[in-house]
Order: C-alpha cells, then sequence, then structure tokens
C-alpha cells in the first residue's frame, strides 16, 4: 500500500528595503519615499498568483484588502487560527503551520509573505524564494529592518546567504530611482 505524500505548498517572501536593509521607518510605518510603481506592479503581479497571502497584523492593518486576496493574518491577539471578515488570523506560537495548511490549503498550493518582519523571520527556514528590491538612495537609521538580526548588525545579504539561499543576478527595475530586484532562491 503507498503512502500519501504531502501537499506541495511553495513559501516566496517579497520586500523592498532601503539601501540600511529597512522595511519601515523608525515609527515602523513604511514611508512613501521607499514606495516604487516598479516594484508595485512586479509585486501586485506576484500576490496575484498566490492562493494564500500570510502578513503580520500591523501590514495587514496599513494595506486594505482591495483586490479580495486570501489573507492569512500572524497576530498573537488570537489564540489559534480563526476565520474573520478580513481573512484568516494565525497565532504561530499556538498553532503549527501544518494545522494552518491543512485548514487552507488541504490540496497544496503558492503562498506568498509580504511581511512584515516577524512573517520574514518566521517563514525564512520554509521558503524557497526571497524576491528582495532595494531602493539604493534611500536610508532610513533606526527603521525596523527586513529581518530582526538587521536590527542587531547583520546585513540581510548574510542572513539569507546563512539561511541556504543564493542570490540570482539583480535587475534594475526602475533605473531612475535606483531600484533594482534580487531574486534569492534556496540552493538545492
Amino acid at each position: 500500500m503507498g503512502r500519501l505524500s504531502a501537499p506541495s505548498i511553495d513559501i516566496e517572501a517579497y520586500a523592498i528595503v532601503s539601501a540600511d536593509d529597512r522595511i519601515a521607518d523608525a515609527r515602523g510605518v513604511l514611508p512613501p519615499e521607499l514606495k516604487n510603481d516598479a516594484d508595485w506592479r512586479y509585486f501586485q503581479g506576484e500576490l496575484d498568483r498566490c492562493d494564500v497571502i500570510v502578513l503580520g497584523r500591523l501590514s495587514h492593518e496599513a494595506t486594505p484588502n482591495r483586490r479580495g486576496r486570501r489573507r492569512l493574518v500572524l497576530s498573537s491577539r488570537v489564540a489559534d487560527l480563526e476565520e474573520r471578515s478580513d481573512g484568516w488570523w494565525w497565532n504561530a506560537r499556538n498553532v503549527a503551520w501544518d494545522a494552518v495548511v491543512a485548514r487552507l490549503l488541504p490540496n497544496g498550493g503558492h503562498v506568498g509573505v509580504p511581511g512584515g518582519q516577524a512573517a520574514f523571520d518566521y517563514f525564512l527556514p520554509l521558503l524557497s524564494a526571497f524576491h528582495l528590491s532595494r531602493a539604493h538612495r534611500i536610508r532610513l537609521p533606526g527603521g525596523r529592518g527586513l529581518f530582526s538580526a538587521v536590527e542587531r548588525g547583520e546585513k540581510a545579504e548574510d542572513v539569507l546567504r546563512g539561511a541556504g539561499f543564493a542570490d540570482e543576478a539583480p535587475m534594475m527595475i526602475d533605473r531612475s530611482a535606483a531600484v533594482d530586484l534580487t531574486i534569492w532562491r534556496r540552493a538545492p
């Protein structure tokens, strides 16, 4: 008798960072200067391919779900996994990722992780790819790091390499704003 295989889950993360690896300013807010139209178009196209979007509570609250995507919100403000009118809410301390997958993606699927930092930290070991855009002219001293390790002085690239990722050649997506995109893929 054959064994049942687990559903195939592909998880990819997406972020734009400043030159100093920050995803938000010192107040925890994505500043207007870090927003880029070329990056936004790429990001939205990628999220359109996803079956579930996982983001932190603050990111969820800051970005209305205008496209009606299926959202999973990481939050300690719920006990476990619960469905609400604005998406699924999940406390990762109390419910394992496998249980979430069994409930929301029983047949497998593509998961997009647009952040914030807590989501990036949690999913780093589970990701197949990280799509990292960088605004080279923007610096956000004291801002929120892409990963918590960034706030302890590590570079985002070193965190990704240390987690088993290799970078592809960067693509300049907005030359006038000096924004490029590097896709980091988990090494086989």
